[in-house]
């Protein structure tokens, strides 16, 4: 098994050119370095460094494998000091993520509340619900707050847990000035050559809502942009320049845009908790239920 020192010794002879140097560098004797450096080509079966009267120098392979052996010695640190930290401060860390919306009105209020019952530190990371589960698939993610069609769930696997928090009816979100404002409700049928904004994903869920909504009624969406800036969408919006996807409660009230029901149904939008379904920090557990507690009764 490959050891740290392994590869700091490996690091050290390329940076230093010599056994000697970098045994002076670490600290070490020079038998210490020569000894784990024979430990770490029997690994290999090759030889990783080339020595003359002239010093110690790195074979192409032995040049090869010190880049990644310098980024496993990276994260090591970064974990070391990461568990000293937490040690000392008494601290239990968290990785979230949340779409923008709804996530960047529910977790702040979540968070303070937790923090106000344990000693924990939150780190958020903002990305789409496609990408949230692919991070927690991944075990870079603790938990998440994704979105979701209720009529067309995409994300429900045997290993994700999911608890619904709200369920929004679609809309669609126009120009504030323009005449489809003044309208009870917007018939897709009379937007068929009108521009949409779309996520960068063509299979988030508000793309499969409004490709399978005006397909029902004949036409394919113009695309004028795809973006999952929030700003962006409200601002193109309130320009007139395309109409998008929304829900009420992602409505962003300092632009002049507003959400109108569709003559079609668009069905809702689901919010969710997820997490996966392994042993998690107690605080994973404590925040699923202060969200829970922050939208009682009836999620529809």
């Amino acid at each position: 098994m490959i050891q740290p020192q392994q590869l700091r010794v490996l690091v050290a002879i390329r940076d230093n050119g010599s056994l000697t140097a970098a045994a002076q560098s670490l600290g070490y004797g020079v038998p210490t370095i020569a000894h784990h450096l024979a430990s770490l080509e029997r690994h290999f079966k090759v030889q990783l460094v080339e020595r003359d009267r002239r010093g110690a120098r790195l074979t192409p392979l032995g040049g090869v494998f010190v880049v990644a052996a310098e980024e496993i010695l990276v994260r090591l640190d970064q974990a070391e000091r990461l568990v000293i930290t937490q040690r000392d401060l008494g601290l239990t860390t968290i990785r979230v993520g949340t779409f923008a919306s709804i996530g960047s009105q529910l977790l702040p209020r979540a968070i303070r509340e937790l923090r106000t019952q344990m000693q924990v530190q939150v780190e958020v990371l903002e990305a789409e619900p496609t990408d949230v589960v692919e991070l927690l698939h991944a075990g870079e993610l603790h938990a998440g707050l994704i979105y979701d069609s209720a009529d067309d769930p995409a994300f429900a696997t045997p290993d994700l847990e999911l608890t619904v928090l709200l369920e929004e009816q679609f809309q669609v979100l126009v120009a504030r000035e323009s005449p489809s404002a003044a309208l009870p409700e917007i018939d897709l049928t009379d937007l068929a050559d009108a521009d949409w904004i779309c996520s960068r994903d063509e299979n988030e869920t508000s793309d499969r809502v409004l490709r399978r909504a005006c397909h029902s009624v004949g036409f394919e969406p113009n695309v004028l942009m795809r973006t999952d800036d929030l700003n962006m969408i409200h601002g193109l919006v309130a320009e007139g320049l395309a109409y998008t996807l929304t829900t009420q409660a992602a409505v962003d009230t300092r632009f002049a845009v507003e959400a109108r029901p569709s003559a079609q149904d668009l069905g809702l939008r689901r919010t969710s908790f997820v997490r996966r379904r392994t042993v998690v920090p107690q605080a994973v557990n404590e925040l699923h239920r202060i969200l829970v507690g922050l939208l009682p009764g009836d999620p529809t």
